[in-house]
């Protein structure tokens, strides 16, 4: 394999690694007082969810949009497999002596399938516009101001992310439907921070890509 099949498929498995754990983590809430003036109320699965943007931003900008659409696919088949071998996992009854009883299982990942529901159709949707409007804005820049496309992109895809995953989840009664509001503007206001304070590591990624590669940009 060439270092860019190496980092191409790599990149695809962190972003599957992010979305799985972030599935499998949903249902603990913490605060991060990061600012000195304000808390943020998340669950622990979004904090690092904002750099599956980062990556699918790396590879529209050196694979191209069918490449970083198929790594966004790719995920989603992950969470199908990681759901239905939970799934059966739970019917299983467990033994008198297991440390984790049958209940307090099916309490943690009994719930998961709705979570990779909501989350499969937020990541399909949310990626999706990510790759196009990151492609368009380089587009029509002309391949300059590089931080203005990956925000950009980033901070308009993960308002429909948080809104889409977290109205799903309300809806179906994962979620107290007296948190939406608030947790979709904790959720949100958290990763657009974290994508701002991100945007060194993305120039670091792009600069250490193009010297492992020395490839060309995909137009």
């Amino acid at each position: 394999m060439s270092n860019s099949e190496k980092i191409y498929t790599g990149l695809c498995v962190f972003f599957s690694v992010i979305i799985v754990s972030g599935n499998l983590t949903y249902q603990k809430f913490v605060t991060l007082t990061i600012l000195p003036f304000h808390a943020f109320e998340l669950s622990v699965g979004a904090i690092l969810y904002p750099l599956t943007f980062l990556v699918t931003d790396l590879l529209a900008e050196f694979y191209g949009k069918e490449k970083a659409r198929f790594c966004v696919r790719l995920a989603i088949i992950m969470n199908i497999l990681v759901a239905i071998i939970i799934a059966g996992m739970d019917l299983l009854p467990a033994t008198s002596w297991s440390k984790i009883d049958q209940a307090t299982f099916h309490k943690v990942f009994g719930l998961y399938a709705i979570s990779f529901m909501g989350s499969i159709i937020a990541c399909y949707i949310s990626q999706t516009v990510d790759i196009s409007l990151y492609l368009w804005i380089r587009k029509i820049t002309k391949g300059r101001y590089l931080w203005i496309r990956n925000n950009g992109s980033t901070a308009i895809s993960l308002l429909i992310d948080t809104s889409t995953v977290i109205t799903f989840m309300t809806i179906f009664g994962v979620l107290p439907k007296e948190q939406m509001v608030s947790l979709i503007i904790n959720s949100y206001s958290f990763k657009l921070f974290f994508t701002i304070c991100s945007i060194p590591l993305f120039y670091l990624c792009i600069s250490i890509i193009k010297i492992l590669t020395s490839q060309k940009k995909v137009e």
